[in-house]
């Protein structure tokens, strides 16, 4: 069981993900018959909610849904993780959507998302829940929603002296005022090289990319690198934590979220960092052994038992 007294907070959006899986992506004006279709709850503010929560902590998350029944399917996966929904109703749009694609061969995805309503979460959304995040232990938000209400989270975090991680995905460009607000950033190779410019290939360039945001601001960053692990890098302390392996690898598409859920727990704990960023490598390492997203989060129990093996 987790040992935080602090909720983590969440900022981010919902969406319903429907998966295909077929031997290739179609090409433009062509149509191909697909191995399986599984409609499921998705979006990485939720899939990390429900990974925090399943491993452990007490977990909040902010958000917009339409009135639909894409929105029944989001409170039935929070409700069964025990994820404490923190949400205003948008009747004038949807609940988000995803659509993504499974190479069958590899497990391997390309994603495209509609927010819906959650891509009208606003400042004001955020300013409302300002006691919320101030009582966090962690507040952890990502780029799927508008920028600006991601910026006024970590603002408000960062003046109550809460524990912030910015995960940038999708891959955008930021400005330094927002970096600068954030303890951890956690992207992968692609969202490094965004934010950079900097190719990202062997753990040498990822500590030089690192360097490079560590310049404009951030931190520490937590930088995952797919089957190379996890790498953290601050001013003083460099660690390369390599993949905690639960078994094949079945489907990514939710490792990321994974790891960001658990990461959060352990931070919300008191661990320290490296500690902390190996539960969030245990945490993806069973993840990418079963498909889905939400429902492919562990429990508790499942990560420390991979941890005392490890």
């Amino acid at each position: 069981m987790s040992k935080a007294t602090k909720p983590i907070v969440n900022l981010g959006i919902f969406v319903a993900d429907t998966a295909y899986r077929a031997d290739r992506m179609p090409k433009m004006g062509e149509t191909i018959l697909g191995k399986s279709f599984v409609l499921g709850p998705g979006g990485k503010g939720s899939n990390q909610s429900v990974a925090s929560a399943m491993a452990g902590g007490k977990t909040h998350f902010i958000t917009r849904l339409g009135d639909d029944a894409f929105a029944d399917i989001a409170r039935a996966t929070w409700a069964k993780a025990g994820v404490v929904p923190e949400v205003k109703i948008d009747a004038e749009s949807y609940t988000g959507a995803a659509f993504i694609f499974l190479e069958d061969a590899t497990g391997n995805n390309a994603i495209i998302v509609s927010p819906g309503a959650a891509g009208r979460v606003s400042v004001e959304d955020v300013a409302e829940k300002a006691d919320l995040i101030r009582s966090a232990a962690v507040f952890i938000t990502q780029l799927e929603q508008p920028i600006p209400a991601a910026k006024h989270g970590l603002e408000i975090a960062r003046a109550a002296g809460v524990t912030t991680i910015l995960n940038p995905a999708p891959a955008a460009t930021l400005d330094d005022d927002i970096l600068a607000l954030c303890d951890y950033v956690t992207p992968n190779e692609t969202e490094t090289e965004a934010l950079t410019g900097l190719p990202v290939t062997t753990i040498s360039e990822a500590e030089i990319a690192a360097d490079a945001l560590l310049a404009r601001g951030v931190r520490a960053v937590v930088m995952t690198l797919g089957d190379k692990g996890a790498l953290y890098r601050d001013k003083t302390r460099s660690v390369h934590i390599p993949v905690i392996s639960a078994g094949k690898v079945v489907e990514t598409t939710g490792a990321g979220d994974a790891f960001n859920g658990g990461f959060a727990v352990a931070l919300s704990e008191g661990r320290d960092v490296i500690d902390a960023v190996r539960f969030g490598c245990a945490t993806a390492g069973i993840s990418v052994t079963r498909p889905g997203t939400a429902p492919s989060m562990p429990s508790r129990a499942e990560i420390d038992a991979l941890l005392a093996k490890s």
